[in-house]
């Protein structure tokens, strides 16, 4: 099964008690795509300005991924600056610049039509739907959002999970969107606004995985080190949706399951900044830590 990635491709300027790097790859579609495509193909869709450095499209194309869907305009690539504190699960943003991003409108190409799994990344909900629109019927659509959608545009957000089937929220953003103050009763609210399932993340306590009918409760893996958490949300959906690729069921068993090999994709990708552990991964490496992870929870 092959997966269709919509998002940002960005450079990304940054601080962590562990550094600063300057103009690294960054962007949801990014993490995604270099995640998603040790486990099967990935069909990249996003917009990059002259500045995209050929090391960065070479890498790209090095991987499993299609860029038929990367567009190339005049102008600069989506660029964010920002800095982690002690909280590392708060970024403090200090510079947005959409650049060619800003006229962003997603078109699928006929060549990704066979995809059976939709990933929208953390781009506006109207985004979100014409793509929805564009790829049609009986496809697996996963969705992200982040707090500014939920608070500006919760109209269109909430037309766009009517038509997903799961929607990947951390635990604040999922509280801010329902109202509620428990995070079970959160989840229940959620898959009555259309989603089939909903996966609640909750930094180092794990992550809450729930259908109308089951609950899955996973624990985190205990990384000592975390260099950089930029793309640990996005790379933690690209193991999830790895995994349902490369098994090919949608079931609540393979979901469970998901969640643990995104658990573990996304504790391997914080160890260092940007892209830079997700370049040298392998699956050799994945199923060793997973291994381990298992002996953790067990």
């Amino acid at each position: 099964m092959s997966i269709i990635a919509v998002g940002s491709v960005a450079y990304d300027s940054l601080k962590t008690p562990y550094g600063e790097r300057e103009r690294v790859l960054g962007g949801s579609a990014t993490y995604f795509s270099i995640g998603a495509s040790l486990f099967n193909h990935v069909n990249l869709v996003g917009v990059v300005g002259e500045d995209f450095d050929d090391a960065d499209l070479n890498l790209l194309k090095s991987r499993n991924v299609s860029l038929e869907g990367l567009v190339h305009r005049p102008g600069k690539t989506f660029f964010w600056k920002g800095e982690y504190g002690k909280n590392l699960n708060e970024a403090i943003t200090h510079d947005t610049q959409l650049n060619v991003f800003a006229e962003f409108d997603p078109e699928i190409p006929a060549t990704y039509m066979d995809s059976d799994i939709v990933f929208l990344g953390n781009i506006h909900p109207t985004l979100q739907g014409k793509v929805i629109e564009q790829a049609g019927e009986g496809r697996f659509v996963a969705c992200d959002t982040m707090n500014l959608w939920i608070n500006e545009t919760r109209d269109e957000l909430l037309k766009v999970l009517r038509h997903t089937d799961i929607l990947f929220v951390n635990e604040g953003e999922a509280k801010l969107l329902t109202g509620e103050p428990n995070t079970i009763r959160t989840g229940r609210s959620i898959l009555k606004m259309g989603p089939k399932l909903v996966c609640i993340k909750r930094g180092e306590f794990g992550s809450i995985l729930m259908d109308r009918d089951n609950i899955a409760m996973v624990p985190a893996f205990p990384v000592e080190k975390v260099v950089d958490p930029t793309g640990a949300g996005d790379t933690f959906a690209a193991g999830f949706l790895g995994h349902v690729a490369r098994i090919g069921r949608f079931d609540f068993e393979t979901f469970r399951e998901a969640v643990k090999v995104g658990t573990v994709l996304s504790s391997i990708e914080i160890e260092d900044f940007s892209v830079e552990r997700l370049k040298t991964i392998t699956m050799e490496e994945i199923d060793k830590r997973l291994e381990e992870y298992r002996k953790i929870i067990s």
